[in-house]
């Protein structure tokens, strides 16, 4: 079984335990793109048997949130798991205000990472310093909000949803927001709706993968905003094994451009990327579909 299978992530359960049900019941190879922390449910893309070569094409993808934002309140990891270790009072807000403070965020910005992260220094997760009461520099990264709208739910919490790049940290942001809206705050929901092109209602939940192989997406479409080229049979027989005169008779590419060889049977061959005076170069090869006709 190859490609990316979309599972609606569960509270309560980490990425890689979902990672570790899904290989024991599909018995392939199996790995996850985007971290979510256990709280967290949504989109959470699984990359199945060639699919795993796919991962580094995928990861770069920009994400969409929901979630909710518990206001007068602050805990040491930025959301609900954490203890509070600041409040302070719940202002009255407008919708104005709100729609004022998520103006401040749309575009570019730096944004510094949290000591509750992955991040590594000097090969220690930071998280893992965090809980020792060590906290170290970390350097801000640029992100970029392309949408975000805020509602207030009442009774302290406001509701958000998010259009995002990659690297951007939603509890970082939760507290941001607070802080802009007078308060003080914690990420308390959060529910990832979309990866890139993979949406939420293309997702499965774990108890229904009595049939999963309908709801696979191929490497071919996963890969759907790559330019895609056309080779006939034997070229793609000799993509698959690397062979590079294949790329030699292609045109050149446009400057570190990345694109999809696909044969007459409409199965990826390889993924190739054009250095930047456009020479092409196997990024990544793929074994036959044996369900792909001859």
């Amino acid at each position: 079984m190859h490609g990316v299978l979309i599972i609606d992530k569960p509270a309560g359960m980490t990425s890689a335990e979902v990672v570790r049900r899904v290989k024991q019941r599909l018995r392939c190879k199996t790995g996850h793109l985007g971290t979510l922390d256990p709280f967290a449910t949504g989109v959470l893309p699984l990359c199945l048997g060639e699919g795993t070569k796919i991962a580094m094409f995928l990861n770069q993808a920009d994400k969409e949130y929901a979630g909710t934002i518990r206001l007068g309140s602050a805990t040491e990891t930025g959301d609900l798991t954490g203890k509070v270790v600041a409040t302070a009072a719940v202002p009255q807000l407008t919708a104005a205000q709100l729609e004022a403070a998520a103006q401040r965020f749309v575009g570019e910005s730096l944004q510094t990472p949290p000591m509750y992260s992955a991040i590594k220094q000097q090969g220690t997760p930071l998280y893992k310093l965090a809980r020792q009461g060590i906290s170290v520099e970390r350097q801000p990264r640029r992100i970029h909000m392309a949408a975000l709208q805020l509602k207030d739910q009442g009774d302290g919490v406001v509701g958000f949803r998010v259009s995002c790049s990659k690297g951007t940290y939603v509890r970082v942001l939760a507290e941001d927001i607070a802080a802009a809206l007078g308060s003080v705050g914690h990420l308390e929901t959060l529910r990832r709706l979309r990866f890139g092109r993979f949406h939420i209602a293309e997702a499965v939940t774990l108890e229904a993968l009595d049939e999963p192989t309908a709801r696979v997406i191929g490497l071919r479409d996963a890969l759907g905003d790559l330019r895609e080229i056309r080779i006939d049979a034997l070229a793609a027989q000799r993509a698959r094994q690397g062979y590079a005169p294949v790329l030699a008779a292609l045109t050149p590419g446009a400057r570190n451009e990345t694109a999809k060889l696909v044969g007459p049977d409409d199965a990826l061959s390889a993924v190739i990327t054009a250095d930047q005076v456009g020479r092409w170069r196997f990024a990544r090869v793929f074994a036959a579909d044996r369900a792909a006709p001859r």
